[in-house]
């Protein structure tokens, strides 16, 4: 965790000098603006100020996609929305099930869950077609469901894609419409599936005000539509979506650059201030502060209870919970998910234990596949997450069920971890995802093959070098520059995630000492001196010791945040790398 490489990017003194004098910021910013990329005064106000949008008419095709929605609408028929049991397939079902019932449709839901697999099955297309849909429209999954897309059309369902996972490798698409920020060109490619079906709602919006008023139909025409969906919850009818487009972008760990930094700082604004009675139980069984809600409370707070339904059981109870109008049934669903979430933690211990033991049984690898018999294939992806970021190799764990396992895998920066899997695929039954994480699913006896072949191929494709963390530096600063107005200012960069991290600031010749353990031992706070001044710190999850003497120099980098205790608001350092005898 403490050892790595620094980056200190070029960053020219009057490239600093130009931001500083024309965006009124202070030294540290400046530096952290140019190393990222925006040194033109332009280019860093545009991304402080984070204004970034784009219409959904930047979507090429979307015209093909709002037809059959707004004439199934129009004719009363049922439109069943397809999601999936994520945070992401969860919200996204929610807000598109809103929207169209907004425009007077009649919609209903599908969730699969992890028995049935992630994605658009088989089973799920009968059964929609079976209960009289006539339109079917996915949301956060879908457009590797070409077979399944086709027997919807056999059996006479209408089908709408949305989703932003990668299209399967042969190139094959589904034949129906597709809204997808990458096929599609949309100016912003990394949308989460709720930010595509917000789009969508939006043009739907739109488009329904401008449609023809059609008479001697049953309900309401296309035409009534706007009158419908204009809402009366003070926001405007998408804004007051915006919630949920915040969650899933920060559950699904999406880059928080270009637009997704707009959606996301408006989201956790329309988050703090929620009326819907699910969320606002939910913040409050997590114990967060509405008022200090930023991608931290969601990513560790709100988006785990979310998740642990789908991952353990069923995703019903989480998407009812974002459905639901009624505050004493909200209470009952929120305690419910933090039950479940306290179950996801325990088994998530014992597989973390588990899969740690053989990380010491197989000793130094490129790449690692654990599996284990008993472990829930819904908590193996943060068992992976953890141990990948941990050993900084590829990981896949496999939980193993009889004659079949079902895996799933997290990889590091220099790693292609869907193209590791199309390298072994003959090892695999079946596979998916994207360059960071994947699911999986492989016969028992080709697991040691499979295992075996994964590891030959990390160690052709990763040097020694992206075996090593790499920590890129975005200012190098004194101790005598941490006070509260550097970490109130460094805020300007929020909100912060994959693509947008906390400015990670280099202190050289740093001292460190007066270690105290907190947190049960699990972590250490202590004081860092230098030039004739000193700052509080703390390095989580180290344990209680830092390896480094009192007193000694170290090069360390750090975040810089602002820490509320007790109404009293204070700077404080939180260590992530450092470097004995700088």
């Amino acid at each position: 965790m403490l050892s790595a490489r620094l980056q200190i990017p070029h960053c020219p003194p009057e490239a600093i000098a130009a931001l500083r004098r024309e965006l009124g910021v202070g030294d540290a910013l400046a530096q952290a603006l140019v190393r990222r990329g925006f040194g033109e005064p332009q280019q860093a106000r545009a991304l402080l100020d984070g204004g970034e949008s784009h219409a959904p008419e930047a979507f090429d095709g979307i015209e093909a996609a709002i037809e059959p929605i707004l004439r199934h609408v129009a004719q009363r028929r049922r439109i069943t929305v397809h999601g999936d049991y994520d945070v992401d397939g969860v919200c996204a079902t929610a807000l598109l099930v809103r929207a169209l019932r907004r425009l007077g449709g009649e919609v209903d839901w599908h969730i699969p869950d992890r028995v049935a697999g992630y994605g658009l099955r088989e089973g799920a297309v009968r059964a929609i077609a079976q209960r009289g849909s006539g339109l079917l429209v996915t949301v956060d999954c879908g457009i590797t469901a070409v077979q399944e897309v086709a027997l919807a059309h056999r059996l006479g369902l209408e089908v709408v894609i949305t989703d932003h996972h990668a299209p399967r490798a042969d190139g094959a698409l589904p034949q129906a419409p597709i809204v997808h920020p990458t096929l599609c060109g949309y100016p912003c490619p990394h949308l989460c599936g709720t930010a595509v079906a917000y789009k969508l709602a939006q043009a739907l919006r739109s488009a329904s005000g401008h449609a023809p008023r059609q008479s001697g139909k049953a309900g309401p025409t296309v035409g009534d539509a706007r009158r419908l969906a204009s809402g009366a919850d003070g926001l405007g009818a998408e804004d007051a979506d915006l919630d949920l487009v915040a969650l899933a972008s920060v559950a699904d760990v999406v880059e928080l650059t270009c637009e997704n930094r707009t959606l996301v700082r408006a989201g956790l604004r329309a988050l703090s201030a929620t009326t819907r009675p699910g969320l606002r139980a939910l913040i409050e069984v997590a114990r967060i502060d509405p008022c200090r809600l930023d991608t931290r409370a969601v990513g560790f707070g709100l988006a785990p209870r979310l998740n642990a339904p789908g991952r353990l059981y069923t995703a019903a109870p989480a998407l009812e919970l974002l459905m639901t109008e009624d505050p004493s049934r909200a209470a009952e669903l929120a305690a419910a998910l933090e039950r479940c979430n306290g179950e996801r933690r325990h088994v998530e211990q014992r597989i973390l234990f588990e899969a740690e033991a053989q990380l010491r049984q197989l000793g130094e690898m490129p790449a690692y596949v654990l599996a284990g018999e008993g472990w829930h294939p819904g908590v193996v992806g943060i068992v992976a997450s953890r141990i990948a970021e941990r050993v900084n190799r590829p990981t896949v764990l496999v939980a193993l069920d009889g004659d079949a396992g079902r895996g799933s895998g997290r990889s590091i920066p220099g790693f292609d971890l869907l193209a590791g899997l199309r390298a072994c695929e003959e090892h695999l039954a079946a596979y998916g995802g994207h360059r960071a994480a994947c699911g999986l699913e492989i016969e028992r006896r080709r697991l040691d093959a499979f295992r075996a072949a994964f590891a030959e191929h990390a160690a052709q494709t990763l040097g020694e070098s992206d075996l090593t963390p790499l920590e890129r530096v975005d200012a190098v600063v004194s101790v005598r520059d941490l006070g509260l107005p550097l970490a109130e200012e460094l805020e300007r960069l929020a909100p912060f995630g994959r693509g947008n991290p906390k400015a990670r600031l280099l202190i050289r010749d740093a001292r460190i000492g007066q270690v105290r353990a907190m947190g049960q031992g699990r972590h250490a706070r202590f004081r860092v001196f230098g030039e004739g001044a000193h700052a509080s710190a703390v390095c989580f999850g180290a344990g209680a010791r830092l390896p480094v003497g009192e007193g000694e120099a170290v090069d360390a980098t750090f975040t810089l945040e602002v820490n509320e205790w007790r109404g009293v608001s204070e700077p404080r350092l939180v260590l992530r790398r450092m470097r004995v005898g700088g």
